[in-house]
């Protein structure tokens, strides 16, 4: 009797330590209040962090897609860049890149211990980011109405409206896809105030946020503007004057040795003596010779080399 009260008391508490040795793995409570925090078509996985004293609780999170839910049985797939992070966030914003609802789950895990998966309340779907304004800055170069927009990546576009102050009926508008440059969009006139406000847009999911607030600025002054840039034009004006006679002389000395070069004669073409001098010399010379000419008669120059043949 007291050995069958035994085995009944030790099979009543079989199931309880069964119980206690399997729950033994997942001593951890789950994270809690696991939220997405998505701004601008950037999304970000949020949770509360599992404390335990003198511990580091390392935390795991995976995603399931329509794709997933539908065709491959429920199957959830991990994010690499969030397995085993201590931080209580995750960026999911390059894993949640179609616009369909998607479930996503996180667990604690300290050791071989690990939580029961946590999961959020719904599904989220990116097409329910919130869109901000955009921030730009406005600004006038002398005539030229400029504009600056911050960088929010390749998803997004910008509609830029802008006008005359004084002209609201006419508002123009321009779209600019890259944000990383300075924008020009008018040539102002002078004196005229303009004034401009923008919006983004996200084609992937239709959507366009807000538009941000008007900015004015207004274009300078013609006499201003004369005022601002009269030292410049001076000093241009006197560098002109100054340099132009050297330039001019430059010039010509370029031209004169390149084509009328200076070129010496030779020595024995050089005058030593004074032309007076050597004319009067050749004409002596000339007048010895004329002293020594002779005349022959015919006959006497045929016999002269009728002797020279015979001979």
């Amino acid at each position: 009797m007291a050995i069958r009260s035994r085995s009944f008391f030790i099979s009543s508490l079989m199931p309880l330590f069964l119980s206690v040795i399997s729950c033994k793995g997942s001593l951890l409570p789950a994270p809690q209040n696991v939220t997405i925090l998505s701004t601008n078509m950037k999304h970000f996985l949020l949770w509360s962090p599992v404390s335990v004293p003198g511990e580091a609780v390392k935390y795991s999170v995976e995603f399931q897609g329509e794709y997933e839910r539908n065709y491959t049985n429920d199957t959830w797939i991990p994010i690499g860049k969030c397995t085993g992070i201590s931080v209580t966030q995750c960026d999911i914003t390059e894993d949640v890149s179609a616009t369909v609802p998607y479930n996503l789950r996180v667990r604690a895990a300290l050791g071989t211990q690990a939580s029961h998966w946590a999961s959020l309340d719904s599904f989220f779907n990116r097409i329910t980011t919130s869109l901000t304004p955009p921030t730009l800055t406005v600004s006038a170069a002398g005539y030229h109405l400029l504009v600056e927009l911050e960088h929010l990546g390749p998803a997004f576009e910008f509609w830029i409206y802008y006008w005359r102050k004084d002209q609201k009926d006419k508002v123009y508008c321009k779209m600019v896809r890259n944000s990383s440059m300075t924008i020009h969009l008018e040539k102002m006139e002078p004196s005229a105030e303009y004034c401009i406000r923008a919006q983004t847009y996200v084609e992937a999911i239709n959507r366009s946020s807000n538009f941000s607030e008007v900015q004015c600025v207004k274009a300078e002054d013609s006499r201003a503007v004369w005022v601002t840039f009269a030292p410049f034009f001076l000093a241009a004006l006197i560098a002109i004057i100054l340099v132009l006679p050297w330039l001019t002389w430059k010039t010509c000395r370029i031209c004169q040795y390149s084509c009328c070069p200076n070129v010496g004669l030779p020595d024995t073409l050089k005058l030593t003596e004074s032309p007076t001098r050597i004319l009067n010399y050749r004409g002596d010379e000339m007048e010895i010779c004329d002293e020594h000419v002779q005349v022959i008669a015919r006959e006497e120059l045929l016999l002269h080399f009728w002797i020279h043949d015979t001979l």
